[in-house]
C-alpha cells in the first residue's frame, strides 16, 4: 500500500482511531457527527490493516528459509 502525503503515518492513524471510539463509546457525538466519525474510522481501520500486512509480508521476506533476505524500500517506506 503506498502512502501518500495527506494520509497519516500508521502511528498516527492508530492514534486517530483510538480518539473516534473514545468519543463513540463515550457518547459525545451526535448521530451525523457519529455516521462520519465511524466512515472515518473505517477508513482508518482498512489503512492500518493494509500497512500491517506490508509490514508482514516484508518480514516474511526476511525469514524466507530461515535467512535475512534483502528486501527493497519503495521511495514512500523512507
Amino acid at each position: 500500500m503506498a502512502k501518500s502525503k495527506a494520509e497519516p503515518t500508521f502511528e498516527e492513524a492508530l492514534a486517530e482511531l483510538e480518539g473516534i471510539v473514545n468519543q463513540m463509546e463515550g457518547g459525545q457525538l451526535s448521530l451525523e457527527a457519529s455516521l462520519t466519525a465511524y466512515s472515518r474510522g473505517a477508513a482508518l481501520l482498512r489503512q492500518c490493516q493494509g500497512q500491517l500486512q506490508e509490514a508482514q509480508h516484508k518480514v516474511q521476506q526476511l525469514n524466507a528459509e530461515g535467512q535475512l533476505q534483502p528486501f527493497e524500500l519503495n521511495d514512500d517506506a523512507r
